[in-house]
């Protein structure tokens, strides 16, 4: 079964399992019609991309964790337009067999594509090299390593309680490029949305921490 908006890329991939003799028994364009058709079709595998309607951010990796917790022995695909190793890290720290997550590049080579699908078939798990390259780069850094000297400075001044007014005034810079840099710390903190009444409390914990 396979879960993907894009109505060239979907066919493209049905085209590509039916050569390799794998049937594609049903191809949805959202997240909540591939838990619609897992329900009623039990397929053996599904591969579905991560951002898809409405909001285009991790419909289908959320639903791919629902369907393997609904039904465990279902294999899984995921597949990803850049490498986003939040979305590779949650996957895999709840199951890892018969699952795999995969650029959408990697599928315009045939042959390694349809071999990924097959290993994951078979309850194997398959990481996309470029995927496992940025996990274990992040892995050996420290959150903090990734800011830059300017953003460190910022978090360092914020740390001292001030406002982003002030930050400017010791920085002699505006506060629009104090602004920047605050968001840019959050990014490589992966402090997301969801903390936004904390966020700047928590990168200061996280320089405390670090």
């Amino acid at each position: 079964m396979i879960a993907e908006d894009s109505v060239l890329l979907r066919e493209g991939l049905i085209r590509l399992l039916a050569v390799a003799g794998i049937e594609t028994i049903a191809a949805v364009g959202d997240a909540e019609s591939l838990l619609r058709a897992v329900e009623r079709e039990r397929p053996d595998l599904v591969i579905t991309d991560v951002r898809m309607p409405p909001d285009f951010r991790d419909e289908g990796l959320r639903a791919a964790l629902v369907l393997r917790q609904e039904w465990p022995d279902l294999a899984l695909v995921v597949l990803s337009q850049y490498v986003e190793e939040r979305y590779a890290t949650e996957l895999l720290s709840t199951h890892n067999t018969g699952v795999g997550y995969l650029l959408k590049d990697r599928v315009a080579d045939v042959g390694e594509f349809i071999d990924a699908v097959r290993r994951v078939l078979d309850g194997g798990t398959v990481l996309d090299p470029d995927v496992v390259a940025q996990l274990l780069v992040k892995h050996r850094e420290r959150p903090l390593d990734r800011l830059t000297q300017r953003e460190s400075q910022v978090l360092r001044l914020m740390a001292e309680g001030r406002s982003n007014s002030g930050i400017a005034t010791a920085l002699t810079v505006s506060e629009s490029a104090v602004a920047k840099h605050v968001n840019s710390i959050f990014t490589k903190l992966d402090i997301g949305l969801k903390d936004s009444d904390h966020r700047r409390v928590i990168a200061v914990q996280r320089f405390l921490q670090g």
